[in-house]
């Protein structure tokens, strides 16, 4: 399946030394404003998650808590639908090499308390969310600041506050892309009133994006939260109707069943058993388009028999007894591309050649051979397991990739359920999980270290697998710190090369995002990460 390459006006914009980001305005794509005489107080009903923790920007690394914290803050720059980077607090994001950067912030801002969003709040926000002790799941991303430490509590001492409305950054190596990653939520500033009690501050959350929690109490949890209209928000993303009202639902099946019965506007999953026919069920209301999302699952090193040189020949084996066309002509109905690298086609850098990637290809007899040589070293015992959320549409394709196992190499395969979503990744960041589980990656940001840094690095937010290789890390480290992006990319193809002999996480395919819209239901977009550009809705 072909697949339009997005989201490279941003990245070019990165490549170069002397980044301005700066007087960058509109609403998106289509310039914003409702051509469509929409209800501007309509409530717009949409699918999401739970989220797994409180939202906290700096604590949330999970579609559920994005897809709100997103709505509800607004950082330095945020992404349009082709994923280019559009200044949103800030006025100017400058830097002349790749590790000094100068932020000037746009006066009158404000939080929805009514407070002004001034430098202080982005520099106390990182700070918070970098301090060892508050164990903030997206402190990684503050590793390249000066001052981050991942041994004790520090000090962000290369922020620095120039005045109220203008910082620097300075980083400890090298990071050219650092500039687009700042849109990411992790980047998000806080107002004075989270710090006086963090975790209450997470169940109503104070934000300056273009929505707002309705009211205290809003975020009915495992049911739905709503958000209306923030009249005070002046940033790019103009909204064009009254709030969202986001429903946590049990199953994609539920969720498409209220699309069709008129009881939900949009949707941003379709349900495997209604692969076949969505299209001709909405008709031009249906979407199928290429998003930034990656499918893997992960088993990490401490299970028994994955660790080691038998690890890496069983690892090796599994993904070879994985009949990845079969799988997504037949459960996705060709929604899904499988997997050449760990990253995505709509990325600038994603490649189809890399050395090693045979071992994404079907191959039952090298992978009978590869599992013979790992028993010669220790017979297998027990049962293969990959854990999913029961919530997520994933039981049809986790059955169809363990049949393929179990049929091939003849052991005992399965799947293992979680019932939500949160569960399953309370399970997995606490290290509790004793099965290999279905991970992935909905892009951050527009750039293709996002698919490797934060998954693979050691020691960083979202390996959780738990996987280290210094010569993967030192080409991540060489390859950030070019400023060309074909050199750039280069580096980060080589350390693809170095996981694909590991196999960390085992590849499986690209996803488009599938969905669609209620009948009047209008200025429909869904952006470069899959996720709709809600802002510009109406009805």
């Amino acid at each position: 399946m072909k697949r339009n390459k997005i989201a490279l006006s941003g990245l070019a914009l990165l490549g170069a030394v002397g980044l301005m980001l700066a007087g960058c305005s509109g609403g998106g794509d289509n310039g914003g404003g409702s051509s469509s005489g929409g209800d501007a107080t309509a409530i717009i009903r949409t699918n999401g998650s739970e989220p797994q923790n409180p939202l906290i920007p700096t604590n949330t690394n999970e579609v559920g808590g994005g897809k709100i914290l997103d709505s509800i803050f607004a950082g330095l720059v945020y992404y349009d639908g082709t994923g280019a980077p559009v200044n949103d607090m800030a006025e100017s994001i400058v830097t002349n090499d790749p590790q000094n950067l100068t932020v000037t912030l746009k006066k009158g801002q404000k939080f929805t308390d009514g407070t002004e969003v001034k430098a202080d709040n982005f520099i106390k926000a990182w700070n918070y969310g970098a301090k060892l002790s508050n164990n903030q799941l997206n402190s990684y991303f503050f590793e390249d600041i000066v001052g981050f430490s991942y041994d004790a509590d520090s000090e962000l001492t290369g922020l620095q506050k120039v005045d109220d409305y203008t910082f620097t950054i300075a980083l400890s190596k090298p990071a050219a892309d650092f500039a687009l990653r700042l849109g990411y939520s992790a980047f998000f500033p806080l107002p004075d009133a989270a710090f006086t009690d963090m975790a209450a501050f997470g169940e109503n959350p104070i934000g300056n994006g273009p929505y707002k929690l309705a009211s205290t109490g809003a975020w009915q949890h495992n049911v739905q939260i709503d958000l209306v209209k923030n009249d005070d928000y002046q940033g790019g993303r103009t909204v064009e109707n009254g709030g969202l009202s986001i429903i946590f639902y049990a199953t994609q099946d539920a969720a498409y069943a209220d699309l069709l019965g008129g009881n939900v506007d949009v949707i941003d999953g379709v349900p495997s058993s209604s692969l076949a026919t969505f299209e001709s069920d909405l008709g031009d209301r249906a979407v199928n388009q290429p998003a930034a999302v990656f499918q893997s699952f992960t088993i990490p090193s401490r299970l028994a028999h994955f660790s080691g040189e038998e690890g890496k020949l069983r690892r090796q084996a599994l993904s070879m007894a994985i009949n990845r066309p079969e799988i997504t002509d037949t459960i996705f109905q060709g929604t899904r591309t499988p997997a050449s690298d760990f990253t995505s086609p709509v990325i600038a850098g994603w490649s189809d050649s890399l050395t090693g990637a045979d071992v994404l290809k079907f191959d039952a007899d090298k992978a009978k051979e590869l599992w013979a040589q790992a028993d010669a070293i220790s017979p297998w015992t027990g049962t293969f397991q990959i854990a999913y959320n029961a919530d997520g549409g994933h039981q049809s394709w986790v059955d169809a990739v363990t049949n393929s196992v179990k049929n091939t190499l003849g052991i005992d395969a399965s799947g293992a359920p979680y019932p939500t979503f949160k569960e399953l990744r309370s399970a997995v960041t606490n290290r509790s999980i004793e099965t290999t589980f279905r991970s992935g990656w909905q892009a951050d940001y527009p750039g293709l270290y996002n698919f490797l840094g934060p998954l693979y690095a050691t020691d960083a937010s979202s390996n959780d697998g738990d996987y280290s290789n210094p010569e993967f890390d030192q080409l991540l480290t060489a390859g950030i710190a070019e400023t060309d992006l074909e050199t750039q990319n280069a580096d980060f193809q080589k350390a693809q090369e170095v996981l694909l002999q590991d196999l960390p996480a085992i590849p499986l395919w690209y996803s488009n995002v599938t969905g669609g819209y209620a009948e009047g239901v209008n200025n429909v977009q869904f952006g470069w990460n899959s996720v709709p550009l809600y802002y510009e809705i109406t009805k």
